[in-house]
Protein backbone atom coordinates (compact mmCIF):
# COMPACT_ATOMS: atom_id res chain seq x y z
CA UNK A 1 0.00 0.00 0.00
CA UNK A 2 1.39 3.69 -1.10
CA UNK A 3 2.64 5.72 2.12
CA UNK A 4 0.37 8.33 2.50
CA UNK A 5 2.14 10.45 5.33
CA UNK A 6 2.27 14.31 4.87
CA UNK A 7 5.44 16.01 3.74
CA UNK A 8 4.75 19.85 4.43
CA UNK A 9 1.72 20.90 5.98
CA UNK A 10 -1.45 21.02 3.55
CA UNK A 11 -1.18 24.51 1.98
CA UNK A 12 -4.49 27.39 1.92
CA UNK A 13 -4.55 28.84 -1.27
CA UNK A 14 -5.38 33.17 -0.69
CA UNK A 15 -6.38 33.43 -4.27
CA UNK A 16 -9.62 35.86 -4.71
CA UNK A 17 -11.81 33.16 -5.75
CA UNK A 18 -10.92 30.58 -2.95
CA UNK A 19 -11.36 33.65 -0.32
CA UNK A 20 -14.52 34.80 -1.79
CA UNK A 21 -16.71 31.66 -1.62
CA UNK A 22 -14.17 28.75 -0.05
CA UNK A 23 -16.99 25.92 -1.45
CA UNK A 24 -16.90 27.34 -4.89
CA UNK A 25 -15.63 24.48 -7.81
CA UNK A 26 -12.47 26.70 -8.26
CA UNK A 27 -11.72 26.82 -4.18
CA UNK A 28 -12.26 23.09 -4.75
CA UNK A 29 -9.79 22.45 -7.28
CA UNK A 30 -7.54 24.38 -5.41
CA UNK A 31 -7.46 22.31 -2.29
CA UNK A 32 -7.65 19.65 -3.80
CA UNK A 33 -4.29 20.17 -5.91
CA UNK A 34 -3.24 21.20 -2.34
CA UNK A 35 -3.93 18.31 -0.39
CA UNK A 36 -2.37 16.17 -3.33
CA UNK A 37 1.16 18.44 -2.92
CA UNK A 38 0.77 18.31 0.46
CA UNK A 39 1.83 14.32 -0.06
CA UNK A 40 4.49 14.46 -2.44
CA UNK A 41 8.22 14.67 -1.87
CA UNK A 42 10.28 18.18 -2.77
CA UNK A 43 10.95 16.51 -6.64
CA UNK A 44 7.53 15.27 -7.38
CA UNK A 45 6.26 18.98 -5.90
CA UNK A 46 8.54 20.55 -8.51
CA UNK A 47 7.27 17.69 -11.58
CA UNK A 48 3.72 18.46 -10.74
CA UNK A 49 3.59 22.02 -10.08
CA UNK A 50 6.00 22.39 -13.77
CA UNK A 51 2.86 20.21 -15.05
CA UNK A 52 0.07 22.24 -13.97
CA UNK A 53 1.69 25.08 -15.04
CA UNK A 54 2.67 24.50 -18.54
CA UNK A 55 -1.05 22.58 -18.88
CA UNK A 56 -2.52 26.62 -18.00
CA UNK A 57 -0.53 28.12 -20.74
CA UNK A 58 0.49 32.05 -20.42
CA UNK A 59 0.46 32.66 -16.89
CA UNK A 60 0.96 29.43 -15.31
CA UNK A 61 3.75 29.84 -13.13
CA UNK A 62 2.48 32.92 -11.20
CA UNK A 63 -1.01 31.07 -11.26
CA UNK A 64 0.30 27.73 -9.64
CA UNK A 65 2.80 29.92 -7.36
CA UNK A 66 -0.44 31.79 -5.64
CA UNK A 67 -2.28 28.48 -5.34
CA UNK A 68 0.55 26.02 -4.18
CA UNK A 69 2.43 28.82 -2.19
CA UNK A 70 5.75 27.12 -4.19
CA UNK A 71 8.29 29.69 -5.68
CA UNK A 72 8.13 30.59 -9.30
CA UNK A 73 12.19 29.75 -9.49
CA UNK A 74 10.63 26.59 -7.86
CA UNK A 75 8.16 25.74 -10.96
CA UNK A 76 10.30 27.03 -13.57
CA UNK A 77 12.35 24.45 -12.45
CA UNK A 78 9.76 21.37 -12.52
CA UNK A 79 9.38 22.52 -16.31
CA UNK A 80 12.63 22.65 -16.94
CA UNK A 81 12.80 18.57 -15.09
CA UNK A 82 9.88 17.80 -17.51
CA UNK A 83 11.39 18.97 -20.56
CA UNK A 84 14.65 17.36 -20.28
CA UNK A 85 14.98 14.16 -21.47
CA UNK A 86 16.92 12.02 -19.79
CA UNK A 87 16.86 13.93 -15.97
CA UNK A 88 19.02 12.62 -12.99
CA UNK A 89 18.20 9.31 -11.58
CA UNK A 90 14.37 8.66 -10.32
CA UNK A 91 15.23 7.44 -7.37
CA UNK A 92 17.02 10.87 -5.99
CA UNK A 93 15.35 13.65 -5.11
CA UNK A 94 17.96 16.51 -4.90
CA UNK A 95 21.19 16.48 -6.99
CA UNK A 96 24.68 14.43 -6.06
CA UNK A 97 26.72 16.50 -3.52
CA UNK A 98 23.68 18.78 -2.00
CA UNK A 99 22.99 19.00 1.73
CA UNK A 100 25.38 19.25 4.38
CA UNK A 101 28.92 17.85 4.82
CA UNK A 102 29.74 15.07 7.16
CA UNK A 103 31.12 16.16 10.65
CA UNK A 104 34.67 14.42 8.95
CA UNK A 105 35.29 16.92 6.42
CA UNK A 106 34.07 19.48 8.69
CA UNK A 107 35.89 19.56 11.28
CA UNK A 108 39.28 21.38 11.84
CA UNK A 109 42.54 19.38 11.80
CA UNK A 110 43.53 19.59 15.28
Amino acid sequence: MADLTLHRPIYACRCRDCRSCAQGETAQDHQAINRVMALLNERQRRLFAGLLARAQGHGGIIAVAQITGLSRTTIRRGIAELLRVNSAAPDRIRRRGGGRKSLEKNSWPW
